[in-house]
C-alpha cells in the first residue's frame, strides 16, 4: 500500500493535489536529504480534501531544495486517491487520520502505519508535523497530545493558540508523540492563501530548529478538548427551515473558539421525538447530560463551553462529528 522513495519524482511539485493520484500509486513516503541528520516528518493530505499542507510543502521545497534543506525531510503524501476525488476519504475506505493506533477493519492501512512508524523510529525522527484544514470557521491553531515542554515549544512555533486532546484516538500526532515532539496544525479552510503562507513559514521555522528545550512557553492560550459531539445516524438535521429532527443554528460554525455561556441555543428541535446527541469524553463515557439539554424545543448548553471545529458540512458531520467542546487549560496545570 505504501510507496517509499529516496528522491522527489520529476514534476511532482507542479501538480495540484487533485493530480497526485494520477502519478502516485497511493500513499507515498519521500525521504529527502538535508544538512541536519535527524529528519523532520511532515504529513499532508491524510484527509484528501485538506489541500493546504500540499500547497505549503510545494512552496517550501521550491524555495529550499535548490540550496539544500537545513534538515532531512520525510514527507508523507497521504490519501492521494481521495484527493483526486476532492474527498476527505473514499467511501468505505479508511480515514487516514484515524488509523494510527490500530485499524483492524483496514489491515493494509494498519500495516502501512506500522511500516512508517518503524521507519521513522529507525531514522531517529526529530519532530512531526501533520498539516490539516477544517470546514468550520476556526482560527489557526496547533494541537498536541502531550503537555511536555518540547511539544509545546513545537506548537508555539505555529502560534500561541494550542488545543490539547486525547480523543479521537488513531490520529497521526498521537502515534508520533511516542517517538518525538509531534503536532497537528489546523490552517483554516482549504484554498485560503493565509493558511498556505502560515504553514509554509512554519515548515521553514521547524526545519531551522536544532533542539527543543525543557522550558514550557508561558504565553500560550491552551484549550483542553473535553468532549466530542456526534449526531446519531437516525437523526435528520439541517441548518435552514427544513422539516428535520434538528435544525442547527445557521451560524453554528461562528461559535468556534467563543466562550458560550450556559443556556446558549445550538439547535431548534421541532419534534416531539426524544432526542439525545452522542457526547463522549476522553474515556469514551457518555457526558451528554453534563454539557447539553433540550428544553422548550431548543438544544442548549447546560454549562459554559468553548466549541471548536463546529461545521456546517453535512458529509463531515456524518463521517466524523459535529465538533468538539473545550475548556481553558491553565498553563501551570500538570499534564493529565
Amino acid at each position: 500500500m505504501l510507496t517509499v522513495l529516496e528522491n522527489l519524482p520529476a514534476g511532482l511539485l507542479d501538480l495540484p493535489a487533485t493530480e497526485l493520484g494520477n502519478h502516485l500509486a497511493g500513499p507515498t513516503l519521500i525521504h529527502l536529504p538535508g544538512r541536519m541528520a535527524e529528519p523532520l516528518f511532515v504529513s499532508v493530505l491524510l484527509h484528501g480534501n485538506e489541500t493546504t499542507g500540499w500547497l505549503a510543502v510545494r512552496e517550501f521545497l521550491a524555495r529550499n531544495l535548490p540550496g539544500g534543506l537545513n534538515r532531512r525531510l520525510s514527507l508523507l503524501l497521504g490519501n492521494v486517491q481521495a484527493a483526486r476525488a476532492g474527498l476527505r476519504m473514499l467511501e468505505n475506505g479508511p480515514d487516514f487520520n484515524r488509523i494510527w493506533e490500530g485499524a483492524p477493519e483496514h489491515p493494509a492501512a494498519e500495516k502501512m502505519v506500522q511500516q512508517i512508524l518503524d521507519e521513522m523510529r529507525r531514522r531517529r525522527v526529530f519532530a512531526s508535523i501533520d498539516i490539516h484544514n477544517n470546514t468550520g470557521r476556526n482560527p489557526h491553531y496547533a494541537c498536541v497530545n502531550r503537555l511536555h515542554p518540547a511539544y509545546l515549544q513545537l506548537a508555539r512555533g505555529f502560534g500561541n493558540t494550542v488545543v490539547y486532546f486525547l480523543r479521537p484516538r488513531g490520529v497521526q500526532s498521537r502515534a508520533f508523540s511516542t517517538l518525538c515532539p509531534a503536532v497537528t496544525v489546523e490552517c483554516g479552510q482549504p484554498g485560503e492563501a493565509p493558511g498556505t503562507k502560515h504553514a509554509r513559514e512554519y515548515l521553514e521555522w521547524a526545519s531551522r530548529q536544532t533542539s527543543f528545550g525543557d522550558q514550557r512557553p508561558t504565553d500560550l492560550d491552551i484549550y483542553h478538548t473535553v468532549a466530542i459531539v456526534r449526531v446519531p445516524e437516525s437523526y435528520s438535521f439541517a441548518f435552514d427551515g427544513e422539516d428535520v429532527d434538528l435544525r442547527f443554528h445557521p451560524d453554528l460554525d461562528h461559535m468556534n473558539f467563543v466562550e458560550l455561556p450556559a443556556g446558549t441555543t445550538l439547535a431548534h428541535v421541532p419534534t416531539d421525538r426524544p432526542l439525545r446527541l452522542h457526547v463522549t469524553d476522553e474515556s469514551g463515557a457518555d457526558v451528554y447530560e453534563r454539557f447539553l439539554a433540550i428544553a422548550n424545543g431548543q438544544l442548549r448548553t447546560r454549562v459554559p463551553v468553548i466549541p471548536s471545529m463546529f461545521t456546517r458540512d453535512a458529509r463531515i458531520i456524518r463521517q466524523d462529528c459535529l465538533g468538539y467542546l473545550m475548556e481553558r487549560y491553565p498553563i501551570e496545570s500538570e499534564p493529565i
